[in-house]
Formats: C-alpha cells, structure tokens, sequence
C-alpha cells in the first residue's frame, strides 16, 4: 500500500494547542460496526460499553524528558577569524529530547543541534552540572547515544530540570499546566518512561472511571513506554517497508489473567489508545492459541515494535477509543485496520467538517470491531 492512500485535508486551526477546560468536555465521534457515525461527547463514554467489557489502560507515566543543556566545547572546532561563530556556538544551548532508555545511565535520544556536535562532547545540564552526560554514539534514526553521569536519583534531576515534551505539533512552548493536564489521571509512578502521552487516556477523570466501573466493566492496565515512534514520520512511499522504533512494554501476570478470562468468555476487550492496541497484540503473538484457538496474552515485559496496517488480523481487540490522528502516519494507519480505510477517511471528512479537534489535546473517536 502507499502512504499517499493515508492522506486527507486538515485545516490548521483544527490542531488543538491547548486542552478543555475539563478532561471530560472533550466531543466523541462513534464509529459503529455497521459503519454509522454518531456525534457523542465523552461523558457517554460509559452508557455504550457493554458490561461484559474489559477495558484496558496503559498507565505509562510522562516525564519531562525535554532537557536544555550546555556544551562543554570538547569536539568543537577552534575559535578563530575564519571560525567566529565557533565561541558563541560554545555557549549555546542545547535541547535534547530523551527517548528510550537503553542501559542503566544510557539513552537514546534526539539532539539539537545535532550535526555540530560530535560523539565525544559533553553536555552539561542545571546550573550546578546537575546532571551530565557524554554522547557516545549515533543511531540509525538520526537518535544519538547518551551516556549520564550516575547521581542519587537520575528522574529526581530531570523531574527538576525537564519540559513536558509536548509534540511538535503544538506551536507553544509547555507552561506549567501541562505537567498535569499532558497525564493521564490513571498514570503510575512507577510505571514512569513516556515521552508521549497515551493521548486517548487523557479525556478520563476519576469520576468517568467510577461510572465505567459502576456499569459492572472490569478494568486491566498494562505498561506501553511511548517513545520515538511517536514522532516520526514515515519516509517511505510503500508501508510495508516503513520499520517502527522499538517501545518497553509490560503485562503483569494479574492483567494477563483478566485480558485471558476475557478471551476465553467471549467478551469484548475495549483498548484505550492505540498504544494498548499494539502491546495486546504484540503479546498475543508471543503467546499460543488454546485448543480451541483462542488466544492468549502472555505476560511479561519487553520491547514492542510490531506495525499494524491495513489486512492485520486483529486477535484481541473488540472496540478502541483513540484521538485523531496526523495524515500519513501509522497510528492513522492503525485505526484504518481496525474498521477499514474507507470508514476512517469518512469518519475524518466527517470529524473536519463537524469541526473536531485533532491530535494530543484534540478530541476523540470510539471504534467498534468488525462484526
């Protein structure tokens, strides 16, 4: 298939730059089996799960992985009359955006400006060096290689120093609501290691969760780390040759057990968020099929790069809730697996003239399976 296939026209006053006043305020565009759309608000969200449901969250923490630092000037060229923008280049600041943790003290990560700094510099950051790190190698996806100095507490240093990375969409820098309001209201400490919200989750507030729960639907929550992915585009004119970026992911033995119960009864299993669409149907392939080929989610944790395009068979999921998403990406792409190119290219057209709100703080779309 061609990216092109994935297009649509979107205007630019319709990319929400900053959220509702309340969470739940958001619109929901229903997208049923029979391919009817419906105008919703979120606030229904609860009146059309069944409540044989399962839910299930990805309750990924944010941090502010957007780190402004300083050279230390160690690879850069000499200062001299040929070279005099070499010394105020030595004082420029630096913006890293970390993106996967790969060891103890390593991250891969996006560095501006990267092509003047070579492997080898040292990047200082706070105003004490509170923390410091040395790039030690370039990646295939234009990620460098960061290697930080131990301290006490490394997500202490950042959660001090750090800016929400919001995405790059969002034409403002991140104020201090957005620490908040770019969670979700579900999201672990524990289970911190996103530089991307799980972006359909933010709609929800605790009382919405009360009402799902008081419907009699049962709630799993499973672990998917958003990373890289999540900004970069396809480069590719065939999908099939686009490769995604690899995200941790974990599913506790008791998540397993509610999304397997689930499975083997026949009831329907309710994603909130692509991310959780691709970590359920990541660990259904790791798993095998009961003998009477139901399958199952194995738990564990690991890393995730499966691609979810048009003719995937999906083995878990029965209904998503997800956000609007950019023209001629994968997460578009996924949503159009799940209910058909056809129905989503209709259901944006319809969402673009209705006037929706699109992407990160945007509003956002139930989809029904496929009958």
């Amino acid at each position: 298939m061609l990216i092109s296939e994935f297009d649509f026209h979107l205007p630019e006053e319709l990319i929400a730059q900053e959220p509702l006043a309340s969470r739940s305020a958001s619109r929901m565009l229903f997208l049923r089996q029979d391919g009817r759309l419906e105008d919703r608000r979120f606030i229904e969200f609860a009146s059309l799960l069944k409540p044989s449901d399962l839910i299930v969250l990805n309750n990924s923490r944010v941090f502010p992985a957007r780190l402004y630092g300083r050279r230390a000037g160690l690879r850069a060229q000499p200062v001299s009359a040929r070279n005099p923008a070499a010394g105020s280049f030595l004082r420029g600041q630096v913006e890293v955006l970390l993106t996967r943790q790969s060891g103890p003290w390593e991250w891969q990560a996006l560095v501006r400006p990267g092509r003047k700094i070579a492997t080898g510099e040292i990047i200082y950051f706070g105003t004490d060096h509170e923390l410091q790190a040395e790039i030690t190698g370039r990646g295939s996806f234009g990620e460098r290689t960061l290697r930080f100095q131990p301290v006490p507490d490394f997500f202490a240093a950042v959660e001090r120093l750090g800016h929400v990375p919001l995405p790059p969409y969002i034409a403002r820098q991140d104020n201090p609501e957005d620490r908040q309001r770019y969670q979700t209201v579900y999201a672990q400490k524990e289970a911190t290691g996103s530089v991307a919200a799980p972006t359909a989750g933010l709609h929800f507030t605790p009382e919405i969760l009360s009402q799902v729960r008081e419907r009699g639907v049962e709630i799993a929550e499973i672990t998917l780390h958003v990373g890289l992915g999540t900004f970069q585009p396809v480069r590719v004119e065939k999908i099939e040759d686009h490769k995604m970026h690899r995200e941790p992911f974990s599913i506790s033995p008791e998540a397993a057990e509610k999304i397997n119960r689930a499975l083997r009864e026949k009831r329907r299993v309710v994603a909130i968020g692509t991310t959780t669409v691709r970590t359920l149907e990541y660990a259904a392939r790791q798993g095998e099929l009961t003998a009477g080929d139901i399958p199952q989610v194995r738990a564990g944790s690991g890393e995730n790069d499966i691609f979810i395009y048009p003719g995937f068979q999906f083995r878990v999921v029965g209904a998503l809730l997800t956000n609007f998403h950019l023209p001629k990406s994968t997460l578009l792409m996924l949503v159009s697996a799940f209910a058909g190119r056809e129905n989503i290219l209709r259901a944006y057209e319809h969402a673009v003239k209705e006037r929706y709100r699109f992407f990160s703080y945007g509003d956002c779309m139930l989809i029904e399976g496929k009958p």
